[in-house]
């Protein structure tokens, strides 16, 4: 609605004078909030210091009037429930032309009631504005003096105060100071704390005995303080003796059926009204065990105090007696009767086991429960672990045997370190050892991780005891820590570490090992001192070769033995220095006419002791006085070859070789001697001849060559032969010693012609060949075996007959037979020659014979007959034919007859 259309009369104002537009608000409907528009909408009036709405009246206030003040002034008053607007009428503000307003003390025209009650919970607002000039300065606070707690918020330039979630030590005394230049004002007014009722303890549905006192707390908070009814089944309770109300507390003492009912308590103040309600049943019943039956059985030890229990079901509660073995228990210093109706037995002993009866009445009937005592004997532990100490790698059992009443089971459990062994995790080495009485422990091949605390508990039903022993292992010190070379010379390192762990037995000393490129592995190095005590942590490590890069580490060792090696230390590297070996193996001799040949072993790199190594060799012939030298700049040379045509062959030179490096020079070694070369042979051998031994082998012989030792040593001969098809620079060569003049050429083909000649050699190199002799190799024997061998035996005498082989065109012809023939157990033959196709053999017949023929040829022997086993029981008279096999012999073949056997081929 807009009521715009009426235009109110003008406020007329002088400049720097107060106003105050008044909005004249429609009655009110809900919260309703405002403001105003300045000449059109949408320009509205900003709060400022100068200027204020307030939330309360609607009305605009200007504290001191400005020029820019003058124009049209329109209120908007929004409805919060409605969320519809209101515009009221205009109101023109217009300056007067009589001067300006002078100075003047402020003028309190908005504050708050002088007494103003807030809700617990409640956001409260105050407002607080002045007119004056020049405009005034407001401030709160408390009169009390207390400090605003944080959560208070001043808004609207100090125009109003707002305090959220008020409680009780909000209220007060609040005060608004206006100030300016010419004075000041100030309003006050209390604010008050009220709460409604709110519950602190409600009533909940209960079940009580008849006779029994109900008693029921009912509480609330709230300010003013809640006052209290109470109704039953929705009537006002009345009071009289056995019902009595407290504080909102109910009491009905000397219940009766007719109490039970529906109750209802009511909390109020008159900022509300709260209810709680629940149910009252009042019971009457005869005592019952079912729903709380009397313990079956109690176990305990002798000396301790037992508790029987007996709380049976029962409105009013039950009257308990106790009885035992038909009588009735009385009270006296060892049994107390309970209130709750229980019994109590101190310092139990094995007389007292047995049942134990307990007899409930009330005015409804009567019900009894047993219970079953037994009496034990304590557990007493009779052997305990021990503290013990032990070495890495021993096996140790912990005992733990214990003396229990026999009616009880009994459990073993071990503790380590507060923690329950797993004896199958751990089997490998822990074990339960023993018998049922006993828990003892073995730990096998004990660690330095079994150091600590072990702890034997044994359990029964009714008691537990427990033993402890703590175990120390020693083992081999712990790796030594920070190994560190502090200083290192060509030849010396200065090292230092920290003490690892000693494993429980001091380190009695120190070993230092190194590593090169160069060692296998770790190796052990002298020290100054040569013995490092447990307690001295730096050494110097001697010895060392220079220029070789190393890496050290440090061993501990106590009395049970040397500890795991340290880390090795960053590598290091030894300084230069002259070299100080000379090569070994110094010889020589050898090589081409007019050379002098030197050798030696060189020297390894981790002995050469600094860069620019090389060897320095020098010689002289024998018996003279001035050294010839000369430079070998790589170190993995291992010869010199000096060449000069004034050297003659083979004559002594003494020859020694030094080493050098960019450090300088080092030793040399000792004097040897060493021949120059030799001058090979000259001549060749004479008398040359070969000759055909079989199908593949020659037979070549010569004279020695004349030879004088002046030129040197005579190696051997070189034999070289090509057969009449082959070419002779495609020939073979066999050699044979320089003391020999033949020598077997063996492997040729056979019913072939070679050729062969014959040179001498030396180091120098071969001389010239012999003249060419040539030889043809006889051709193959037979390979047609000797057939039909036939024998028989009288005594001693064994007759062998065969079959005569005939020699093929490309064969060898026959020129006899051989007969090989040995006993089975020993390996030599023997040989009879024969130049027939029989033979006669005299034998001791005290072992099985194998013989077997074969045909002979100049070149070589044919293939053999098949071998004939002749059994040493043959010697009484027997005759064959081989091959065959061997038949089982009957009785009768011990007869003195003439018995043709069967005998078995030996392959």
């Amino acid at each position: 609605e807009n009521s715009r259309t009426k235009m109110r009369s003008a406020v007329s104002v002088r400049e720097g004078q107060g106003v105050v537009l008044l909005c004249g608000p429609p009655p009110r409907a809900g919260e309703l909030s405002f403001a105003w528009i300045f000449n059109e909408y949408p320009s509205f009036v900003q709060e400022d210091s100068r200027r204020f709405v307030s939330q309360e009246t609607g009305h605009l206030y200007i504290a001191k009037v400005e020029p820019s003040d003058v124009g049209n002034y329109t209120c908007v008053v929004t409805s919060a429930l409605t969320n519809s607007q209101v515009l009221g009428s205009p109101t023109p503000l217009v300056l007067r032309t009589d001067g300006v307003m002078g100075e003047y003390e402020p003028k309190i025209e908005v504050q708050f009631p002088e007494t103003l009650p807030a809700a617990k919970g409640s956001t409260v607002k105050l407002e607080c504005f002045a007119l004056g000039n020049p405009v005034p300065q407001i401030n709160w606070r408390r009169t009390d003096g207390l400090p605003f707690p944080s959560k208070i918020k001043l808004r609207k330039s100090n125009g109003m105060i707002e305090i959220p979630n008020f409680q009780q030590e909000d209220a007060g005394l609040y005060e608004c100071i206006t100030e300016n230049s010419r004075g000041k004002n100030i309003a006050r007014g209390r604010l008050t704390y009220y709460a409604k009722p709110h519950w602190i303890q409600t009533i909940k549905d209960i079940e009580v005995a008849v006779e029994d006192t109900l008693y029921w707390d009912c509480r609330a908070s709230g300010k003013p303080k809640p006052s209290y009814r109470w109704l039953k089944n929705g009537d006002q309770l009345s009071i009289e003796g056995r019902i009595q109300i407290e504080n909102g507390a109910l009491t009905i003492s000397n219940l009766n059926l007719t109490d039970s009912g529906r109750y209802q308590c009511i909390a109020e103040n008159k900022h509300g009204v709260i209810y709680s309600s629940a149910e009252l049943r009042v019971v009457a019943s005869a005592p019952d065990f079912s729903k709380n039956p009397m313990k079956k059985l109690i176990q305990v030890q002798i000396g301790s105090t037992v508790d029987f229990e007996c709380k049976p079901k029962a409105s009013p509660k039950a009257k308990c007696s106790w009885k035992k073995g038909g009588e009735q228990l009385r009270e006296n210093e060892r049994v107390t009767l309970l209130k709750d109706g229980g019994l109590r037995i101190a310092n139990v002993t094995k007389a007292d086991a047995g049942s134990y009866i307990c007899l409930a009445t009330n005015q409804f009937g009567t019900a009894s429960g047993s219970t079953n005592l037994i009496v034990t004997e304590p557990t007493r532990i009779t052997l305990a672990p021990s503290n013990m100490d032990v070495t890495v790698g021993e096996s140790v059992v912990l005992p733990c045997q214990v003396q229990h009443d026999p009616i009880l089971d009994i459990s073993f459990t071990w503790y380590f370190n507060g923690t329950l062994t797993d004896f199958k995790k751990d089997a490998s080495h822990f074990e339960k050892v023993g018998g049922s009485a006993s828990g003892d422990l073995m730990i096998r091949n004990i660690q330095l991780k079994h150091s600590g605390k072990y702890v034997c508990m044994v359990k029964t039903e009714v008691d537990s005891v427990a033993s402890a022993a703590d175990l120390i292992v020693r083992g081999s010190p712990g790796p030594p820590e920070h190994v560190k070379v502090d200083e290192i010379t060509d030849t010396t390192a200065q090292i230092s570490w920290q003490e690892g762990t000693d494993n429980h037995s001091p380190v009695t000393a120190y070993t230092i090992q190194a590593r090169t490129p160069f060692s296998v592995g770790w190796q052990r190095v002298t020290t100054v001192p040569d013995v490092i005590d447990g307690k001295t942590f730096t050494t110097t490590v001697v010895d060392l070769n220079p220029w070789v890069e190393y890496e050290f580490r440090v061993v501990a060792s106590n009395k049970i033995g040397g500890g795991e090696p340290s880390l090795p230390s960053e590598k290091v590297r030894t300084e230069e220095a002259a070299p100080e070996i000379p090569p070994s193996e110094v010889s020589g001799g050898g090589g081409s006419r007019s050379e002098l040949v030197i050798t030696w072993e060189p020297i390894p790199e981790e002995l050469q002791n600094g860069e620019g190594f090389g060897y320095v060799v020098a010689f002289r012939p024998f018996g003279t006085t001035t050294w010839i030298q000369t430079v070998v700049t790589s170190p993995d040379t291992p010869r010199y070859v000096f060449r000069n045509e004034s050297i003659l062959p083979f004559s002594p030179y003494e020859v020694k070789v030094g080493v050098y490096n960019n450090k300088g020079e080092g030793p040399f070694s000792s004097v040897t001697t060493v021949f120059s070369a030799e001058e090979e042979p000259s001549i060749a051998p004479s008398g040359v001849s070969a000759t055909s031994l079989s199908s593949s082998v020659i037979e070549v012989s010569w004279t020695a060559i004349p030879w004088k030792m002046s030129s040197g040593r005579l190696l051997g001969y070189e034999v070289r032969y090509w057969n009449n098809g082959g070419k002779e620079e495609s020939s073979n060569r066999v050699k044979a010693a320089g003391n020999e003049t033949s020598i077997r050429i063996t492997g040729l083909k056979s019913n072939l012609a070679y050729y062969t000649a014959v040179r001498a050699y030396n180091s120098a190199g071969p001389g010239p060949f012999s003249a060419t002799v040539n030889a043809t190799t006889k051709k193959t024997p037979p390979s047609q075996p000797p057939g039909n061998v036939m024998w028989n035996v009288t005594d001693s005498r064994v007759i062998l007959s065969w079959e005569e082989v005939r020699a093929m065109e490309n064969e060898s012809e026959v020129t006899g037979y051989k007969v090989l023939y040995r006993t089975s157990s020993q390996p030599n033959v023997n040989v009879l020659n024969t130049d027939k196709t029989t033979a006669e053999l005299w034998l001791q017949f005290n072992d099985d014979y194998i013989i077997e023929v074969k045909a002979t040829t100049d070149g070589g022997d044919g293939t053999s007959s098949e071998q004939i086993l002749i059994p040493r029981l043959a010697s009484m008279d027997a005759r064959g034919s081989g091959p065959s096999v061997l038949s089982i012999f009957s009785a009768s073949s011990f007869l003195p007859t003439l018995l043709s056997l069967t005998l078995n081929s030996v392959l």
